[in-house]
């Protein structure tokens, strides 16, 4: 078989980056290379996202240097014994493709992982010479996220830091006993090393105002970190996974936490599931995550009427939870506090704010509430107004019907 063109590599080695959800690039800071004769910028247009049918992540290059590697992880499609095509991009064919691109306006940055090669160090060893020579020799000011290999040596992922938007390190799955079954060589107390060294990288760079005074702070992953679980290829339950997930934003004050549906890999173990997980469940980890995150909900409120440990994959979880929690409503707009807007259901974070600043100049009625939010639907049983009450409606034992989507005959052509 003959050498490989570029363009042959590229299509393998892009094609294998796919199974990495944790491609967002929000969170950098604003900068320009106009000043500095280099080109890139993460200003004007900015990190422009444009998503596939299936969700990801397409407006960076996002590509592997190698699905070479020497671990054997069952549910990884470039596992050591893994029967596919192998590749390699060098470190000056990776610059010369992001700045080529750049340049077309293909994309706005770089998403960079790769196999593990030789060891963990010299991996992210080159992967950091990638990051280095696209902001130091090529003044590139466009976005890089780097994924991180959580067993190198801190000393690699500190220079990566200073180079990258952004650094992620995967946990892959949520409980160590299969990390240890389906990944043997990784190690979570490992990976949770690495993203705690990561975050004191941080909060190092970050010195208290009146002591830097004008100084503008060492830039060092503006963009934070981050990290992926892999959805339904073991038994962990959706109360596993958002425990892990509170833990590493509580631990190590991650940026996100992205959760991938397994996707059935070819020649895969017997321990692996044959099809992969319905694409809802991965939304609806979305939309809990969200919860924890901005709506102040703890991860075991959510939970607390599922005794399987599962989310609903019918209703969203904080609709599921409102109507097991009905004696929390009606909730009146125009005297709730904002945490208790916020777990009405339809209301989201900017909905809440316009409510509240409403409120200052007169008393809401439901036309107002249906003016602000999308769908009057979803929440008009749960809140009541100067002119709207649910009356009898949160007694219904039917009431959840209302919201559970219709059941559709399966069409043959």
């Amino acid at each position: 078989m003959g050498k490989r063109t570029l363009i042959d590599r590229l299509a393998i080695l892009a094609d294998a980056a796919k199974y990495d959800a944790s491609c967002a690039s929000s969170g950098s800071a604003k900068r320009n290379s106009l000043s500095t004769n280099g080109i890139g910028s993460t200003e004007g247009m900015g990190i422009c996202h444009a998503y596939a049918p299936d969700g990801r992540c397409i407006s960076l290059l996002k590509i592997l240097m190698t699905n070479f590697c020497i671990y054997d992880c069952k549910y990884c499609i470039n596992r050591v014994s893994s029967n596919v095509e192998r590749a390699r991009f060098s470190v000056d064919e990776i610059v010369k493709l992001t700045l080529d691109f750049y340049k077309r306006n293909y994309i706005e940055g770089l998403f960079l992982s790769s196999g593990i090669i030789r060891s963990s160090n010299y991996t992210m060893d080159q992967m950091v010479e990638v990051a280095r020579k696209l902001r130091v020799e090529h003044n590139f000011g466009g976005y890089i996220h780097l994924k991180s290999i959580p067993e190198a040596d801190p000393a690699l992922i500190e220079q990566a830091g200073l180079h990258a938007d952004r650094l992620s390190i995967n946990i892959e799955l949520p409980r160590e006993a299969s990390l240890k079954s389906y990944a043997p060589e990784k190690s979570g107390a490992v990976i949770r090393s690495a993203m705690a060294n990561v975050r004191h990288g941080i909060e190092s760079r970050q010195p208290d105002r009146k002591e830097r005074g004008k100084a503008r702070p060492p830039r060092f992953i503006p963009g934070g970190q981050s990290t992926q679980m892999i959805v339904g290829a073991d038994q962990s339950s959706d109360k596993d996974i958002m425990t892990t997930s509170a833990s590493l934003y509580s631990g190590y004050k991650l940026r996100r936490v992205y959760y991938s549906a397994f996707s059935p890999i070819q020649d895969s173990s017997g321990d692996l599931p044959l099809i992969k997980p319905p694409l809802m469940r991965e939304h609806r980890l979305y939309q809990a995550d969200w919860l924890m995150r901005f709506y102040g909900f703890e991860k075991d409120e959510i939970f607390e009427a599922r005794q399987d440990g599962m989310l609903d994959l019918d209703l969203d979880p904080k609709l599921a939870w409102a109507l097991e929690r009905r004696e929390r409503f009606p909730v009146n707009v125009n005297r709730a506090t904002r945490e208790e807007l916020l777990r009405v259901p339809g209301f989201g974070t900017k909905s809440v704010n316009r409510i509240l600043a409403a409120r200052r100049h007169t008393n809401l009625r439901l036309d107002h509430i249906a003016r602000i939010v999308r769908s009057l639907k979803t929440c008009r049983d749960f809140i009541e107004t100067v002119d709207w009450h649910p009356s009898r409606a949160l007694d219904l034992v039917t009431l959840r019907d209302r919201f559970v989507p219709q059941p559709q005959q399966l069409q043959l052509l």
